[in-house]
């Protein structure tokens, strides 16, 4: 049997594209067709895997092949084979019970709901097969949960293997089942539909019209996974999904229950961005996303305005350009709010809170969202709570509301104070009240802020704090340059400068001991003695840390010395044995 080459080209979450072969040059990518008996031909391009099932004998045979020979990254490449038991699966009622008949081996696993709660196998660390096959997805998918659980498990247990859930995608469901970390996918719906006389299409069943070729379907496949490859490059695969789901109950079903899952598992998301990526809320299943709870969640919980911001809470409205500093709305905003010890947070929906000092970051600076004006329960809930527990822990003495959202029904030891009373935000008697309640208000509490590049240290150490957990490296710097990239130096040399653009501190290599030394960023440790050529790969890691996310800066170790750094370009699931790179090396010390 040959080496099946796989490198991961692209990642949205879950979803992957893997370049098959060789590395540098792939000859077909996933998310891809296996071809099963009965089906018409099919291109390799998207179709490069066949299957067949003997049931002459029990257990029977599964035999699984490549179709091009270019995937084998031995030399020479020839067809690759795969072929084992399929074992003996019982019901996923009867999850309890053990068979005693495992199905696979350590190349090609075969595995059930049943036999993940008993194949010890799975237990085996070094078990990285390169196909995984849970046999009974068509028993599973009609419960949903333990379908779910089981493609989650499987995923995340193997990070580098090819998982395909056989006779449950179609056109339809494929952007689904991908985002939920299937890689391949076969066309038994889709030749059941059409024997109907219908098609499965990316956007629901329909009958196939009288003048249509029979395998049309095999261009819905096409569409399909041409649109999911290119939404997991752009980063929205997301978006792909909530349009495509609203054409099946039991698909949304299955996306909230996906969401609920994932909620708290913070090494799938993303901690920086490109300043092009956008995060569009377009429907009501949008507010389910892991990102928004998270986001939620940090900012209630985590966040830390400005030391001289700690007294007075102003809540705005939010705008539909970002950063919303840059709007025309918000630069109204500035010129009525005469003194920087006032803590700016903008009132959005589905985010809730957006920190002024924290608007530059993902996804505060990347959303977008239908305005009507109109706010449900739902939305004045999520702000009520957040307001609530931000004011509860940071102990803010005014809240000045001009935000037009009603928070007469939040209770705590501060006054509350609305200079909206029912007008537009930007008219001219709400802005006049909004100046002189401020400036009535700091005059009473006696509070004064820093201007200039006191106050932009102040709002990078609230920055800090957000993304690291504490702002140690920023005692005793400078800010120092132009805007909007601003340098940070420390004892006359430069140890970072702020990208508004990618919302980030881009860390110089002179800050690397500083960063380290208190404690700052993330740690991972290579192997002993193993030389550091390049980027990072599973292969010359020791140890990492968990919860690391994509775009994380990291400090590299080795024997316990700071060797350099690097910028995570994989999830933290991954880590565990990604086929491909899991960290951009950035700077190298010695």
């Amino acid at each position: 049997m040959g080496a099946l080459g796989r490198t991961v080209v692209g990642r949205n979450r879950y979803a992957r594209i893997i370049g098959l072969g060789d590395r540098r040059s792939p000859c077909v990518h996933t998310p891809c067709i296996v071809k099963i008996e009965g089906d018409p031909d099919l291109h390799h391009s998207i179709a490069p895997f066949s299957f067949s099932r003997d049931g002459s004998v029990s257990p029977a045979i599964l035999s699984l092949q490549t179709l091009i020979e270019d995937m084998d990254i031995l030399s020479p490449p020839s067809i690759i084979k795969w072929q084992t038991s399929e074992g003996q699966h019982l019901p996923p009622v009867l999850s309890e019970a053990d068979s005693g008949k495992l199905g696979g081996d350590e190349n090609f696993l075969i595995v059930s709901w049943q036999t993940l709660h008993h194949d010890s196998r799975l237990m085996d660390e070094s078990l990285a097969p390169d196909i995984v096959i849970l046999v009974d997805a068509p028993q599973l998918i009609s419960s949903g949960k333990i379908f779910l659980e089981a493609i989650l498990t499987l995923r995340e247990r193997f990070p580098s293997s090819l998982l395909w859930a056989p006779g449950v995608s179609g056109p339809d469901n494929a952007a689904l089942l991908c985002w939920f970390g299937l890689d391949l996918f076969d066309c038994a719906r889709s030749r059941s539909a059409a024997a109907t006389g219908h098609r499965l299409t990316m956007n629901g069943t329909r009958p196939i019209d009288n003048d249509e070729d029979p395998d049309i379907w095999i261009r819905d496949w096409e569409d399909s996974l041409r649109f999911i490859r290119s939404s997991i490059k752009t980063g929205n695969l997301r978006e792909l999904v909530e349009s495509q789901v609203l054409n099946s109950p039991r698909s949304v079903e299955h996306l909230r229950r996906h969401d609920s899952l994932l909620r708290g598992r913070k090494s799938i998301l993303s901690r920086h961005v490109s300043q092009d990526r956008r995060f569009r809320f377009n429907s009501s299943s949008s507010r389910n996303d892991p990102l928004v709870h998270d986001w939620k969640i940090r900012v209630a919980d985590q966040y830390t305005p400005p030391s001289h911001c700690q007294s007075v809470l102003l809540l705005l409205p939010c705008s539909a350009r970002k950063p919303y500093r840059e709007s025309q709305s918000h630069r109204r905003f500035s010129r009525h709010i005469p003194f920087t010890c006032v803590d700016q947070v903008m009132v959005t929906s589905p985010l809730g809170l957006v920190p002024r000092s924290l608007e530059d970051f993902w996804p505060a600076a990347h959303y977008d969202i239908p305005v009507t004006g109109d706010w449900d329960s739902d939305e004045i809930s999520t702000i009520h709570d957040m307001v609530q527990s931000l004011a509860e822990r940071i102990g803010y003495k005014i809240i000045i509301n001009h935000s037009g959202i009603n928070l007469s029904s939040i209770n705590g030891d501060f006054e509350l104070i609305d200079t909206r009373q029912n007008s537009t935000a930007g008219s001219p008697e709400a802005l006049e009240r909004l100046e002189s309640t401020i400036s009535e208000v700091v005059k009473r509490l006696e509070i004064r802020g820093p201007k200039g590049h006191r106050h932009r240290l102040e709002m990078y150490r609230s920055a800090s704090r957000f993304l690291y957990g504490n702002d140690t490296w920023l005692s005793d710097v400078k800010i120092e340059g132009r805007p909007p990239r601003w340098r940070i130096e420390k004892d006359g040399k430069q140890i970072a400068q702020w990208h508004p653009q990618s919302g980030r501190f881009a860390f110089s290599k002179s800050s690397l001991n500083i960063l380290h030394d208190g404690n700052v960023l993330r740690r991972i440790h290579l192997i002993p003695d193993v030389e550091w050529k390049g980027d990072i790969f599973v292969s010359i890691i020791e140890s990492y840390p968990d919860g690391i996310r994509e775009g994380d800066d990291i400090l590299v170790m080795q024997n316990n010395i700071l060797i350099g750094s690097a910028r995570a370009v994989a999830p933290g699931w991954e880590w565990k044995g990604s086929p491909g790179r899991v960290a951009r090396s950035h700077h190298r010390i010695g």
